[in-house]
């Protein structure tokens, strides 16, 4: 593909709810420009952009992957985007890089809610919107419909552009801004047919808001619909522009990308008035300043995905930001300072390369084996800004991983390391508490895909399981052990005598305290018995680690012969032992923050489910989102380990919460009782 100057360069991602066309529209635009010589299908397995193993075999997009296409002289990066809300951080990295953003939207299901979260994306990112009304050849289809949720959902700046008008399986598309009527044929290329008295009554329908939109971007427009005089095709190309700019006009056509109606329009529209990366002139920088966007300056690029192939390596896809990437360059990396030689650039379709020379700002590549460079990071040929990174939501979907063999566990920390390394909202570490390996995503489907792809890249094989929660143990009374350790076979023996006093502490831990007089127990015991205790703490009645534990060693015997640290150590995890069965001890849970913003209309089904959770409600705030309500709670981490599951199913995949440990409590005498008699099984099992 020949290099494109910046101004004849588009980025648009596709958004949309799951099913809705993204992948498909993709795959019309590369068959209706000759990007492909086959119009595929993701029920078939053989689209451009859906070629990852795991979209093929569950028949849906998983991966953000880039589709350019050629039209009119102008290159238009399409970047396909998942629909399913597992993998959203995708959707946020083809945001970071895209100057617009087409919405698909079913022309029979209308509005759904990956619509409106694809509407809250795009508007988190700055990324300007256009609506595409897909499937028109459903005999269900419905547009004035479809459009009239549109308008009433994201408001009167959402103007037709395309209106159809069906007849049949035949589907006329009415260009409001030429007012022109036209079909498509089998390989989507527009013909243009006479403009009828239906067509027309259809199209000055729609024209009156195709006018007031173009009314509200300029004065000498406005004037102009006042007046009632004509706005040339020209004039209204520019205006829709300067409208999406401005987020004063959201335009809206409509086709099929399975017959290809409408595609070609939309691509038209892309050349004619989608804005371009220099249209907004600044760049966001990662301190929150803004930096002007230079074609014709030193190099820089933004690495916004990463991909770990394990025949190619590490695959870092990029936009040129200012000036021109040549091949060979050296660029430095402003968060790891280490120097990077761009050796070979590719642009990239679907899955296949194609190397090139160079790329100028604006464009998207991708090179192979930087490996000092991550996703986030911002390469340079001079200067020390880095670019605005994206924000990620928080993984709280947590499975503890089990190798299926001792050869799986010998390789899961580097596989899983390199999957890290490709997915921002993966989080893998052991815990130090239950000694688990435990993993973090978005669902349960993006933990069902990791574990898929370490067998198919990696060849690991896990199971994932409920996690082990990290309880801990602690006394509710004070008491006073004596504890006598006497062992005599012969020779020397052993002996260590100890009273001990125990008592809740303030401070977590061990709180060792010394007061005995007269010498009856010797100093140089003392740190022996300390360290019986430290030792003797990592299990309680239940098996978990007891916490805020005083003892204090007050009295005490010992023999000038047989006495020695580790029969002193061996008395003090004796009265440890005859402590727990006489200090009532209990067992604390951890507790944290949970804050859930949901619909105003769902908040009683939010504070009734957190009811059955032991969650105490703390309050509640408007959110910052119209609509929506912040509820802050106090709940125990055992009862929201499927709460990402049970809050997408209760909002529809509206609602959202951060959770976020803070003090450990008394778990529910009820509770406790049945977690030490499931410990008491698995001793004796």
């Amino acid at each position: 593909m020949a290099k494109f100057e910046t101004a004849k360069i588009r980025n648009i991602a596709l958004l949309g709810h799951g099913g809705c066309g993204k992948t498909s529209f993709a795959e019309a635009a590369l068959y209706v420009t000759g990007g492909t010589d086959r119009l595929g299908k993701p029920s078939d397995g053989n689209t451009v952009c859906d070629y990852d193993p795991e979209e093929i075999k569950r028949g849906f997009t998983i991966s953000a992957s880039v589709a350019p296409v050629v039209f009119n002289g102008c290159k238009i990066n399409f970047i396909d985007t998942p629909g399913y809300l597992d993998f959203v951080a995708e959707v946020k990295q083809a945001l970071r890089v895209s100057e617009n953003a087409v919405i698909l939207v079913d022309a029979k299901s209308g509005v759904e809610v990956g619509t409106e979260l694809a509407w809250d994306n795009a508007a988190e990112a700055g990324v300007p919107c256009t609506f595409f009304i897909n499937k028109f050849d459903d005999p269900e289809a419905d547009f004035d419909r479809v459009f009239g949720q549109l308008q009433e959902k994201f408001g009167a700046s959402v103007c037709p552009v395309t209106v159809p008008v069906k007849n049949g399986k035949d589907i006329v598309l009415i260009d409001l801004v030429t007012m022109k009527a036209f079909k498509f044929d089998a390989k989507g290329v527009p013909s243009e047919v006479a403009m009828s008295d239906d067509l027309l009554s259809v199209a000055n329908d729609h024209k009156e808001s195709f006018n007031e939109a173009l009314a509200m971007v300029s004065e000498e427009l406005m004037e102009k619909v006042l007046m009632e005089e004509e706005i040339s095709s020209e004039e209204a190309a520019g205006a829709i522009h300067d409208g999406i700019v401005s987020g004063s006009i959201v335009p809206v056509f409509c086709g099929s990308s399975l017959t290809l109606a409408g595609v070609s329009t939309l691509l038209s529209a892309a050349v004619d008035s989608f804005p371009k990366f220099t249209s907004k002139k600044e760049e966001k920088l990662a301190d929150g300043g803004k930096v002007a966007i230079s074609e014709n300056g030193p190099a820089s690029i933004f690495v916004f995905k990463t991909v770990a192939d394990p025949f190619v390596g590490k695959m870092s896809f990029f936009k040129v930001m200012s000036g021109t990437l040549r091949r060979d360059a050296i660029l430095n990396n402003i968060a790891t300072g280490a120097s990077e030689k761009m050796a070979h650039i590719y642009t990239v379709k679907g899955k296949a390369q194609t190397e090139v020379d160079e790329l100028s700002c604006g464009d998207i590549g991708m090179i192979a084996k930087l490996s000092n460079t991550n996703t986030g990071n911002t390469l340079r040929e001079s200067g020390t800004e880095a670019y605005a990174t994206v924000s990620y939501p928080e993984p709280y979907m947590t499975q503890a991983i089990i190798p299926e063999t001792a050869k799986d566990e010998g390789k899961i920390s580097q596989s899983l390391a390199r999957m890290v390394e490709e997915d921002m909202t993966l989080r893998y570490v052991t815990d130090p508490e239950t000694k688990q390996m435990v993993i973090s995503g978005l669902g349960d489907m993006h933990l069902a895909v990791l574990s898929s792809r370490l067998k198919s890249r990696y060849g690991v094989s896990i199971k994932l399981e409920t996690p082990k929660i990290p309880y801990r143990e602690k006394i509710t009374k004070s008491v006073d052990i004596h504890a006598r350790h006497k062992k005599q076979n012969g020779g020397s023996g052993q002996f260590g005598d100890v009273w001990i006093r125990f008592a809740p502490a303030e401070d977590p831990g061990l709180t060792f305290t010394v007061s005995v007089v007269g010498g009856v127990v010797p100093k140089n015991f003392n740190p022996a018995v300390e360290k019986g205790l430290v030792e003797a703490m990592e299990k309680g009645v239940a098996g978990f680690p007891m916490t805020h534990l005083g003892a204090d060693l007050h009295d005490g015997s010992y023999h000038p012969v047989d006495s020695d640290e580790i029969s002193f150590k061996t008395a003090a995890k004796m009265a440890y032992k005859m402590c727990l069965e006489q200090a009532a001890p209990v067992l604390l849970e951890p507790v944290g923050d949970l804050d859930i913003t949901v619909p105003e209309d769902l908040v009683g089904d939010v504070m009734g489910d957190l009811n059955k959770r032991r969650g105490s409600i703390m309050g509640m705030d408007p959110a910052g989102k119209k609509g929506y309500t912040t509820v802050h709670a106090l709940a125990p981490k055992a009862e929201l380990l499927d709460y990402p599951i049970a809050l997408r199913a209760m909002s529809q995949g509206r609602g959202s919460f951060t959770y976020k440990v803070t003090d450990y409590s008394t778990v529910p005498a009820n509770i406790a009782q049945k977690i030490v008699e499931d410990y008491k099984k698995s001793q004796e099992a």
